[in-house]
């Protein structure tokens, strides 16, 4: 999704499963995946000559979706935030890119709100600063609602260009504006009925789990592209 605005370059990807290992792979045959973020660090990121300017993750949903235990944000596979954000604190990007349920925002239900607060707690103790948007894939065009929240982290230290310090970079007028130009004719079909189930269809019933892990990459080309105006100004 960053690459199709033109202005990003994929320089690692890090992940445990062994099908979406083989997907990246075929897609992206030179680039490096990596296994366990666990294990991954700057260090080891140098040590193979990458170092990013920006990091993207969607850290697992398992511990936090309404359609599991909701066990929370420091359960077993959720937990995984904190690995993402040790990475961010380590490698210090410029900017970070989280994706997540929606109901991260509001969980858990004995403390409203208590689980989007350690990640803003969490990003805030490294010195990263914040903004978010629950944008759903059917916005873009596609064939079910799949609202996700997206954060965009950067170091509070000051990226933006002087004068935009008080606009925040993913501004709900960008974000209605840039749609049509990010992806046209895409708009007004969030009502298309849902394609039929691919449970059975042949090669694709051991996939499927891989595929509910899958963002848009329609909304990560809209975000890219807000970082892109933000850090090559028109003028």
């Amino acid at each position: 999704g960053l690459e199709r605005t033109g202005g990003f370059k994929t320089v690692a990807f890090c992940e445990i499963e062994e099908i979406p290992r083989r997907v990246l792979k075929k897609h992206w045959p030179d680039v490096f995946v990596y296994k366990d973020v666990r294990e991954l660090n700057a260090q080891r990121l140098a040590d193979d000559g990458i170092i990013p300017d920006v990091i993207t993750g969607g850290f697992p949903c398992t511990d936090l979706s309404v359609a599991g235990k909701q066990e929370g944000i420091e359960a077993e596979r959720s937990g995984l935030w904190s690995e993402l954000c040790r990475l961010i604190g380590d490698i210090r990007p410029r900017y970070a890119i989280v994706e997540n349920v929606s109901n991260l925002l509001a969980g858990p239900s004995e403390q409203r709100g208590g689980w989007f607060g350690k990640v803003l707690g969490d990003l805030a103790e490294i010195g990263f600063d914040a903004e978010w948007h629950c944008i759903p894939s059917s916005y873009l065009g596609g064939w079910s609602r799949r609202d996700r929240v997206w954060i965009l982290t950067y170091p509070n230290s000051g990226i933006r260009p002087e004068g935009e310090s008080k606009n925040p970079i993913l501004r709900q007028r960008y974000i209605s504006e840039s749609a049509e130009r990010v992806s046209p004719g895409w708009r007004g079909r969030s009502n298309i009925p849902k394609p039929k189930s691919i449970r059975g269809y042949t090669g694709l019933s051991g996939r499927l789990h891989a595929i509910g892990n899958a963002i848009s990459p329609q909304i990560a080309t809209l975000i890219g592209q807000a970082i892109l105006d933000v850090e090559i100004p028109k003028h």
